[in-house]
């Protein structure tokens, strides 16, 4: 029996190859507001053009390409949101994402991709890439990349709501929602906020803003040189050890370790992929991310994780699924 094949096709190189087209038009259509505007009821090109101070011409042929792309929908000339165009493009809505297209297509990362060869040729940046220090990047990074960390964040903290947790420890804090958000579930924690001084002044407004400023602390500086102190009940490295190679996620784990109680537990959020490293596909394309940004980062399987977390002196881990988050939970006890 003849087993029948598809045909070779080249729509996929094409697709890959024009990708950037698709970013630029995802950008325009945030900087325009385009989504928010025809959720207040402007649905067709010249009300939506008009709103956006824009040519008719030029939203018909914007908003026709989103239809394609999936993110309106058009009936009788009329552009309506797809149902993830209104939760996640939306200004109004609590979820909106728009606001990471400052970080991810800053002029930065799209010259570090640009350089991407390269990259691949020397097995990491030449340079410090993002992981420099006091890198401003990391405020932009904080003030755009929120909206996405706020689902992860809620997750989280059901997984380490406890009374008995009094002393956290953010690492890396950046936005600092998943401390302030572990601080709104939990009452008696104390939130100690390590990063950039200019990073921690971004969460100390979230911290204001979800109205546990009292029990915020900053710790100013790098991860590498900040006495920790001690006794704490969780430390959290949220999107941070892919950064680095593996004995430096070592060295940095076995610090926490130093400064944690008896049965504290690290909370590690990371894309994880499988061993097989090519999937799940968003978490195992981050290795790619960490090849352009960096000089030895990684996306860091759960096996390779747990090593890291044996040798830096935890007992046990476990690790768990964050959906529809494609990030994992990992979790080490002391």
């Amino acid at each position: 029996m003849k087993t029948t094949e598809s045909a070779p096709s080249p729509v996929p190189i094409f697709e890959l190859i024009t990708a950037y087209q698709r970013s630029a038009l995802i950008r325009a259509a945030i900087e325009l507001d385009i989504f928010t505007i025809i959720a207040k009821g402007a649905t067709q090109a010249k009300a939506i053009g008009q709103a956006a101070g824009a040519a008719e011409r030029g939203i018909r042929i914007l908003c026709d390409s989103l239809t394609v792309e999936g993110m309106l929908e058009k009936r009788a000339g009329h552009y309506h949101l797809t149902r993830d165009a209104a939760v996640f493009l939306d200004r109004q809505s609590p979820a909106c994402m728009g606001s990471m297209v400052k970080f991810l297509q800053s002029e930065l990362l799209e010259k570090q991709f640009a350089e991407l060869t390269e990259s691949v040729r020397n097995g990491g940046r030449k340079d410090e890439g993002t992981v420099s220090p006091d890198n401003p990047v990391w405020v932009e990074f904080a003030r755009s990349m929120a909206p996405m960390m706020a689902m992860p964040a809620q997750l989280i903290a059901r997984h380490l709501k406890s009374d008995s947790a009094q002393r956290v420890l953010d690492i890396a804090a950046g936005h600092g929602l998943f401390g302030a958000t572990l601080a709104q579930q939990n009452r008696h924690a104390q939130i100690f906020a390590l990063d950039w001084p200019q990073v921690l002044n971004v969460a100390a407004e979230t911290a204001q803003k979800m109205g546990v400023q009292g029990r915020f602390h900053k710790m100013p500086g790098s991860a590498f040189e900040v006495d920790f102190g001690k006794d704490y009940d969780v430390v959290l490295f949220t999107n941070f050890l892919h950064h680095f190679d593996h004995a430096t996620c070592v060295s940095l784990l076995r610090k926490a370790h130093v400064a944690m109680k008896a049965g504290g537990r690290v909370a590690i959020l990371e894309f994880v992929p499988n061993p097989d490293r090519v999937t799940p596909p968003p978490a195992a394309f981050f290795s790619l991310i960490m090849l352009a940004t960096t000089q030895r980062g990684d996306a860091y399987t759960f096996p390779e994780l747990e090593t890291m977390l044996k040798e830096a002196g935890f007992r046990k881990s476990s690790a768990v699924a964050l959906d529809p988050s494609p990030e994992t939970l990992v979790l080490g006890t002391k």
